[in-house]
């Protein structure tokens, strides 16, 4: 899961960094490099803010010779149970019923700042009928 960001130079030098595909994501730093390393922890704050509204999570464009910004793979999967939870029309509370844990314990698997076991993230996908693969590419 990668979105392409936009990179704007600023009149005092720095650099804006936004997503058109997420317009809730902006950041800058002083520099390119600056800048485009805090892309990806303010991508992760607004995909949260988007399943705390429990909003369908955007489909990353095309690069088009744009900077891609990837989630961290935690990331990406705890993505991929929302969207699975959001296909199914399952709510944390059927999921943790079908897991056999709390509420909470499915809102934990949900926010992208907690640290959660990718083998939680695994059964709850498989208990949406999903499983969970990783692919790698070149950087």
């Amino acid at each position: 899961m990668a979105w392409p960001a936009e990179l704007a130079r600023q009149e005092d030098g720095s650099i804006l960094v936004f997503f058109s595909d997420i317009p809730e994501a902006l950041t800058e730093g002083g520099n390119e490099s600056e800048a485009l390393a805090q892309a990806r922890d303010c991508l992760i704050a607004a995909l949260g803010g988007y399943i705390g509204a429990r909003r369908d999570i955007p489909k990353p464009s095309a690069a088009r010779g744009r900077p891609m910004i990837a989630l961290p793979a935690l990331a990406a999967a705890k993505i991929a149970l929302y969207n699975a939870m959001r296909a199914d029309g399952i709510g944390n509370t059927a999921l943790a019923t079908r897991l056999g844990v709390s509420e909470g314990a499915v809102r934990r698997l949900l926010d992208l700042d907690h640290r959660s076991h990718i083998g939680q993230i695994e059964k709850a996908l498989k208990a949406l009928g999903q499983r969970l693969t990783v692919t790698t590419q070149a950087a």
